[in-house]
C-alpha cells in the first residue's frame, strides 16, 4: 500500500509542518469528517472549508495515524498504546520513531477521550 497524501501547511517528508516541525512531530491524523490526512488541525483547519469531527471510542481500531519516520498507517488504538513507552513520550511501534509527548494534550481535538 502506498502512503497517504498528508494535507497541510508547508509539509516536509516527515508530516511536519508550519505549526508543528519539530523532530518529534512526525504523525498525520486522518480527519473523520474528510477522511483525508491532515499534518495537524491547524492545517486542516486553514485549508478544509468544513467543521471537524472527533473519532469515537468504537472507532479505534480506525487505521487513522500516519507515522512520517517509516510511513506506517496505524490504528487510533496502536497510536495511543504507544504513549508513555519512553521517558521522553510516546514511539511507534512499528519503527521506534519517538513522538511528540505533547501531541496527548491535544488529543480531544481528535479522538473521544
Amino acid at each position: 500500500m502506498s502512503s497517504p497524501i498528508v494535507h497541510g501547511v508547508s509539509i516536509t517528508p516527515l508530516t511536519q509542518c508550519s505549526h508543528w516541525f519539530s523532530a518529534l512531530d512526525i504523525i498525520a491524523i486522518k480527519m473523520k469528517c474528510c477522511n483525508e490526512f491532515y499534518a495537524c488541525i491547524s492545517c486542516h483547519a486553514a485549508l478544509a472549508k468544513h467543521n471537524t469531527k472527533v473519532w469515537t471510542k468504537e472507532e479505534r481500531d480506525e487505521e487513522a495515524v500516519f507515522c512520517g519516520g517509516c510511513k506506517s498507517v496505524l490504528s487510533i488504538e496502536e497510536y495511543m498504546a504507544g504513549d508513555g513507552k519512553c521517558e521522553e513520550g510516546s514511539r511507534c511501534p512499528k519503527c521506534n520513531a519517538g513522538w511528540n509527548p505533547g501531541c496527548k494534550n491535544h488529543w480531544s481535538l481528535y479522538f473521544e477521550i
